[in-house]
């Protein structure tokens, strides 16, 4: 089977563009290889941040959730929803844009608010401590989100890197030098009939 080639005219000036433009593409090949192995590192350094994240948002909620059941057991569903909306809020939570190597998500900042004791007649002490492990569990959330967030764009940008140095590195750069070889042997093969023919010519005159 034969190799495929770019369907281009056999001449200098082609051989000349060509080579140009795989020179571009090769140098853009090795800024895409550099962007992929960077965008790799990150996706390492965001999964070890994940799994601790993760690990730490499990341990603040089971002890929160622990809280809300004990909470629950003294002062009830509709004693809970009472209380809760005299409650201020315990979190201010900021989100901006942020970006690195072209990829874009959000920068959450989860700061903790001091909580006001709520003091309603029938709210038993266990509402505030409850209040605070959630509080701590939503900051905590709210870093996870990031990390998670971030996690799965850089890992997508890295895998689309991944196909564009892969397509660059096993077809379209092979597929221009090919055709680069092809058309310098067709030029050197044109250069040595046109001097075999000088020299026929030039033996005729002499002869």
């Amino acid at each position: 089977m034969a190799q495929q080639l770019i369907k281009v005219p056999p001449t200098k000036n082609t051989l000349l563009k060509l080579k140009k433009q795989a020179k571009f593409l090769e140098e853009g090949h090795d800024l895409l290889e550099r962007k992929r192995e960077l965008l790799t590192r990150l996706v390492y350094e965001r999964i070890g941040d994940y799994r601790r994240l993760r690990a730490d948002a499990e341990r603040a909620l089971s002890e929160a959730f622990r809280c809300l059941s004990l909470t629950h057991l003294r002062m009830g569903s509709r004693g809970i929803h009472q209380a809760s909306l005299g409650a201020e809020p315990a979190l201010k939570v900021d989100i901006l844009p942020r970006r690195a190597l072209g990829v874009e998500y959000p920068s959450v900042s989860a700061e903790r608010l001091p909580l006001k004791p709520v003091g309603l007649l029938g709210t038993d002490a266990s509402f505030d401590t409850t209040r605070d492990h959630l509080a701590d569990a939503a900051v905590i959330l709210a870093q996870l989100g990031e990390v998670e967030i971030a996690l799965h764009r850089l890992m997508e940008e890295q895998r689309k890197a991944q196909k564009r140095v892969n397509a660059l590195k096993y077809n379209i750069i092979p597929l221009y030098r090919r055709t680069i070889h092809f058309i310098a042997s067709a030029l050197e093969e044109e250069e040595r009939n046109t001097l075999f023919q000088v020299k026929l010519l030039r033996a005729r005159d002499t002869g």
